[in-house]
């Protein structure tokens, strides 16, 4: 069983310590263990579920909609339809923020070529 500290964990995935506390206090993680110590102890599920919250939060996921998400995965397969939805929905905008993105890019690159051409 893996048992790696909050250090490593933060420096495995690019993460702050605060941001991991934060996370467990959101209830997006954990609760992480603590040895005897009350040093805490991350385990390969807490790694997996921060590896998706970090993922999910830099596609622009709010905390609040991971939030609801995790809340329905914690409660069981019942909740897969409802999951199923969130993500869905989720997909559509995050979508839609990349068709933006595309058009500035497009954009930028025209610009660019342009600027280039002028030399």
């Amino acid at each position: 069983m893996v048992k790696i500290t909050i250090q490593e964990v933060a420096e495995k995935y690019d993460l702050s310590k605060d941001t991991l506390r934060y996370y467990e206090k959101e209830g997006l993680i954990g609760p992480i263990s603590k040895n005897k110590s009350g040093i805490r102890e991350y385990q390969e599920e807490d790694l997996n579920r921060i590896e998706f919250v970090k993922c999910m939060r830099s596609a622009g996921l709010s905390i609040a909609v991971l939030k609801e998400y995790i809340k329905l995965y914690d409660e069981g397969d019942s909740t897969k339809d409802a999951r199923m939805k969130l993500l869905e929905k989720e997909r559509v905008l995050l979508k839609e923020k990349i068709d933006c993105m595309e058009e500035a890019y497009q954009k930028l690159n025209y610009k660019i070529e342009y600027y280039k051409k002028e030399k």
